[in-house]
């Protein structure tokens, strides 16, 4: 198994030896990074959802109680009756608020293990390495 070095010339001290647990360690923070940006992509598009869903809901409020309101499903679309309409965009904003708390909790794991990796790796390495993202 070959070894790397890091130089810590920009602190004048000695060179660190990377061994296969720090490169693990390392590898493990990159791909927790790529999951994060995924995580907040998804979190930025349910919290677009659930703003539509509000804007759809305050629109229907102006409606009155007879009205047909056309409502979407899938790629179709069917009329239904005002209360019906809102009742079934009552259950979708319950949804999406569920599947935001969902991906914010994942979102949370995933940067407190993150910080976790930056103080053993930063404890490791000083400034020879950057872990900023």
């Amino acid at each position: 198994m070959q070894r790397r070095m890091l130089s810590k010339e920009d602190e004048g001290g000695d060179e660190v030896e990377v061994r296969r647990e720090d490169q693990d360690k390392i590898n493990k923070f990159s791909r927790l990074h790529q999951r994060e940006i995924v995580l907040e992509e998804e979190l930025k598009a349910k919290h677009k959802e659930k703003e539509d869903l509000d804007d759809v809901s305050n629109e229907l409020e102006l409606a009155d109680e007879e009205d047909m309101i056309p409502y979407k499903i899938g790629d179709s679309f069917i009329s239904l009756p005002l209360p019906e309409a809102q009742e079934m965009l009552s259950t979708s904003t319950s949804r999406i608020e569920e599947e935001v708390s969902a991906v914010e909790e994942k979102l949370a794991a995933v940067r407190e293990e993150m910080s976790q990796l930056k103080v053993q790796l930063y404890a490791r390495f000083g400034r020879s390495i950057n872990l900023e993202t």
